[in-house]
């Protein structure tokens, strides 16, 4: 069964406002969080350069870049021409560009894609909630991870944080309570819908793809409801190493904007697409 992106054009009309997004306080630390997660399961040097990784939906390329500075070989796979335009950009600009490699494709079709068995490292970040069977797009990305030792990291949104934004951001008490029970949300940035998970329907969703949780890690836990005077930015790495400490805190996950999952498969190489 192919599994097709929702609203695939919003991400080519949307790229450019998406990387500014990413310029801003929410943005960067969406990203540095990530990032740091992902860290703290990486092979030390010198084996590091050694590994190879895969991006799928890269967008702008700036988890990538940060891989490639770490020595690591990164294929780039999304569907939009122009996201791939500005990665490419980011990659030659941060003097990287001999550690990318640019692909444009679909990220639920990888077993047309990739050979089995391809890569140490598979970024899923924000995938899930705009395809249509995020399963088969965890399925596939099985497939191509190299062995059992090989890292998925998996991030998605979370469904009591778009309540807890409703709520408390904008003040809209019934967007609050639909967005309670509600499997899909607004997407501010680029319009149109975007999934939402539970914790347990993530976990749910892993599980049936032979994947193993390593960590599960909220990201954006409160930084999001911070009250107005204090600074985003100008606080910026007081808000990180805080919300660091509460990323691991597992009362914590069910109110994060986001949740974020490390994860290893007993099986690689077996995942099917249907």
């Amino acid at each position: 069964m192919k599994t097709t992106v929702t609203g695939e054009n919003r991400f080519e009309s949307g790229a450019r406002r998406y990387a500014a997004y990413l310029e801003t306080p929410e943005g960067r630390l969406r990203g540095d969080l990530t990032f740091a997660n992902l860290q703290d399961f990486l092979p030390a040097a010198p084996e590091i350069k050694a590994v190879t990784a895969l991006d799928l939906g890269c967008g702008t390329g700036a988890a990538a870049v940060r891989l490639a500075h770490l020595g690591i070989q990164v294929t780039l796979l999304d569907s939009s021409p122009t996201m791939l335009a500005l990665a490419e950009r980011a990659a030659v600009d941060a003097g990287v560009s001999d550690k990318i490699t640019i692909k444009q494709g679909d990220a639920a079709q990888l077993a047309e894609t990739f050979k089995t068995s391809s890569f140490d490292i598979i970024l899923c970040h924000n995938v899930l909630e705009y395809v249509d069977d995020p399963g088969a797009v965890l399925r596939g990305a099985t497939r191509v991870m190299r062995d059992s030792t090989a890292i998925l990291s998996v991030l998605v949104r979370n469904q009591a944080g778009e309540v807890l934004k409703a709520a408390l951001q904008t003040g809209d008490l019934n967007a609050a309570e639909r967005t309670l029970t509600a499997v899909w949300g607004e997407e501010s940035l680029y319009g149109g819908r975007v999934r939402l998970f539970t914790p347990e329907a993530f976990e749910a969703t892993l599980k049936d793809a032979s994947l193993t949780i390593k960590a599960l890690r909220g990201v954006r836990v409160i930084a999001d409801y911070l009250p107005a005077r204090i600074s985003r930015s100008a606080e910026y790495e007081r808000i990180f190493a805080l919300e660091r400490k509460l990323s691991e805190r597992p009362e914590f996950l069910g109110v994060a904007r986001y949740m974020h999952c490390l994860a290893n498969c007993t099986t690689p190489g077996s995942g099917a697409e249907e």
